[in-house]
């Protein structure tokens, strides 16, 4: 039987531009349906329509919604009344209750994880507080039981010491922590249905592959129900029971996990496969799908995904596709599978093979320079920051972030450095461009050493060296234009000529990247977050650098998007030899993108080596944790390898080898003392006493 049946529902703003369009769907008890798609496609505002929290100005089209007197709002302008939205939970519309009667609905029959815990919980309450709220509101107890009951919470999610972080804030916890705290309140009031908006889009592989266990776990013992709305289709081939693929408001295609993994019908969903990264396409482009989701006041007639797609026929510009039932119930909205379309009905040719094709002509390989020369070499590399307390702020310890990190690069290379949040990447990145100062260790760019200048002769070296930083948005000025953005680095380190010179040289870097020229005049909120991402590429590309250091530049993107980007980077590195330090957890990306890679746990590199040696013999036990927990669509044969606990504090290492109370195969040695570097081959070394031994674990 269905827990929630979802009919016609159509979400308007009240000009009428409809956010959500005639989306239908069903959910079992006990069942993960996963709406799939593109940033922009409408999958959070479904969830929203269906938890009505919908913002001002937002309605569901055909249904005025009652105010907490029982009266109906008016319906927006613009809405048919005709339509009727029904959202059935337990056979009772939602739609129809006033909104007293739906506070009762919401947080105790569904709940809702929202995307981003540090914003969505309360930076002056206690986490304890939090909870205790909605205990309150849909249970029975009182006084002490409440605070009992909010400790077995935070312990069921799996926060170690929680009678102590029962009273603490936000603040106080690191991103997992906060993202279990928002599981425990929606877990709080016991619901039948929960909806997981992107739950794990911020963390890290092995805290995303400890919050989708907890979300399995809670399922098979309350036999919940939940709505999945992500983009990541190795969290959907893990979780998901059926699967709807969403575009600009509309269901596109629905089916079961094994048929649309078999056998995706949809053009688009066809895209989104074919966008994935991995070792198999080294060199190739990915198959990146042009363009962007349609904005909401324009969009096109006939099939909306008809301007972005290769197999769009006359009709599909002119007339919108019906909903057609394939075998096995699979259901899809495309003229190509429509009898009566002068398409012709059958299946389409797999824009995954196209791809294939077009990636058998190799791109060419980055030149290798002489292993003798190295662009960057770094030795010892610490970086420690002082813990001052008292009224004279005298220094009591040190956070040691980065605590002895060597390694080499060489022109036209891309080393991936990755590892858990937390564990001194992004300081890494910022000490080797000495925005950071170092406390110890030696930099050595093109021969010179950085950590000996002052600020003057190190503002000459800078330009060969350049930042992309995570978030696009943050990192440029919202008053500047593009244009202002870009001439900004050429004047600071008089690079790029004459004034016309430089004029000529933006157009030139927009070119570069993908952007028009008329794009120099606008400003940063007037592009997406994939084009915003292009303008920091090419402000790092104004100064003619020979190394970019990319922090995180993909993991706030969408599969296509982040495919644009990915074919970007490869493209600029062949042409203009970059070198690239790419600092990541997404380790799909570095299976595409990395000649090497340095594993960082703790401050430290625990291995490095070529990719191909990480990815398919790691050796160290970490290493192979984080291998086991990258979502895949085909986890056949890999065994997840569950970290306990979180990464200790960098104020306070433990003692010996700092990986050893995470570890499973820990021995006596390992508590004693740190282990040096071991080789494995000559490319080839891990920080571990199991190689020595000769009991690594098998990978």
């Amino acid at each position: 039987m269905d827990l929630l049946k979802v009919s016609g529902l159509s979400t308007c703003l009240n000009d009428g531009v409809r956010i959500v369009d005639d989306v239908s769907f069903e959910i079992r008890a006990g069942e993960t349906f996963a709406l799939l798609g593109e940033s922009g496609c409408g999958k959070s505002m479904t969830a929203l329509s269906l938890m009505r929290l919908l913002p001002d100005g937002v309605q569901v089209a055909g249904r005025g919604l009652p105010r907490a007197d029982g009266i109906p709002e008016a319906a927006p302008r613009g809405a048919s009344p005709a339509l009727q939205a029904r959202v059935l939970l337990g056979g009772e519309d939602i739609l129809a209750l006033p909104e007293r009667l739906m506070c009762e609905v919401r947080g105790g029959k569904m709940a809702m994880i929202f995307q981003e815990p540090g914003l969505s919980l309360n930076p002056v309450m206690t986490v304890g507080d939090q909870i205790a709220e909605v205990l309150r509101l849909h249970g029975d107890a009182e006084g002490d039981a409440i605070t009992q009951r909010c400790v077995e919470l935070l312990t069921q999610v799996g926060i170690p010491d929680a009678p102590r972080r029962v009273r603490e804030y936000p603040f106080q916890l690191s991103g997992g922590m906060k993202q279990r705290v928002m599981i425990a309140m929606a877990l709080a009031g016991e619901p039948k249905l929960l909806i997981a908006d992107e739950p794990t889009t911020a963390l890290d592989v092995t805290m995303q592959a400890q919050v989708l266990q907890l979300l399995r776990d809670t399922q098979q013992k309350n036999g919940m129900a939940m709505l999945l709305i992500t983009h990541d289709l190795g969290v959907v081939a893990q979780m998901a029971h059926r699967v709807a693929v969403m575009y600009a408001g509309q269901i596109v295609e629905q089916a079961t996990r094994e048929q649309l993994f078999a056998k995706p019908a949809h053009p688009y969903t066809q895209k989104l496969f074919a966008a994935l990264p991995d070792a198999a396409r080294r060199g190739q482009p990915l198959a990146a799908i042009p363009g962007n989701v349609p904005a909401l006041n324009a969009i096109p007639p006939g099939c909306r995904f008809a301007p972005r797609c290769e197999q769009a026929k006359p009709v599909c510009h002119e007339r919108a596709p019906e909903w057609v039932t394939l075998a096995g119930g699979q259901g899809v909205r495309c003229h190509l599978y429509s009898e009566s379309s002068p398409a012709g009905r059958g299946e389409p040719k797999a824009n995954r093979d196209d791809a294939k094709r077009r990636g058998s002509q190799r791109s060419p390989q980055p030149i290798k320079p002489s292993p003798d020369s190295p662009l960057l070499q770094v030795e010892n590399l610490q970086v420690h920051f002082p813990i001052r307390k008292g009224i004279l702020q005298r220094t009591v310890g040190h956070v040691r972030a980065v605590d002895g990190v060597s390694f080499a690069m060489t022109q036209g290379r891309t080393l991936a450095l990755v590892g858990e949040s937390g564990c001194g990447k992004t300081t890494v990145g910022k000490s080797l461009l000495q925005l950071i100062r170092p406390t110890a260790g030696s930099v050595r760019f093109l021969g010179n050493e950085l950590t000996a200048l002052n600020s003057a002769a190190l503002r000459e070296k800078r330009a060969g060296m350049q930042m992309i930083f995570q978030d696009p948005y943050a990192s440029l000025n919202p008053k500047m234009r593009v244009a202002e953005v870009l001439l900004e680095g050429m004047e600071a380190l008089e690079a790029g000529g004459s004034d016309s010179d430089r004029q000529r040289r933006l157009d030139e870097l927009l070119d570069q990247v993908g952007l028009a020229s008329a794009a120099k005049w606008r400003y940063p909120h007037e592009f997406s977050g994939g084009q915003r991402q292009r303008i920091a590429i090419a402000r790092a590309l104004a100064v003619n650098p020979k190394l970019l250091i990319c922090d995180e530049p993909t993991s706030a993107l969408d599969v296509s998007v982040q495919a644009q980007i990915l074919n970007l980077l490869g493209e600029l590195q062949r042409e203009l030899n970059l070198s690239y330090l790419f600092i990541t957890h997404n380790l799909a990306v570095v299976e595409y993108l990395a000649h090497e890679i340095c594993v960082m746990y703790l401050g430290r590199i625990v291995e490095r080596g070529a990719a191909d040696e990480i990815l398919r013999a790691p050796r160290h036990p970490y290493t192979q944790a984080l291998l086991s927990a990258v979502p895949r669509m085909d986890q056949s044969g890999i065994e997840v390898v569950k970290l306990p606990g979180e990464l200790p504090s960098p104020a306070n290492p433990p003692q010996g080898c700092h990986f050893h109370p995470r570890c499973a195969h820990a021995m006596p040695i390992c508590r004693e003392r740190y282990p040096d570097a071991r080789a494995v081959s000559e490319t080839h070394g891990v920080n571990c006493f199991l190689v020595e031994s000769g009991d690594t674990p098998a990978s």
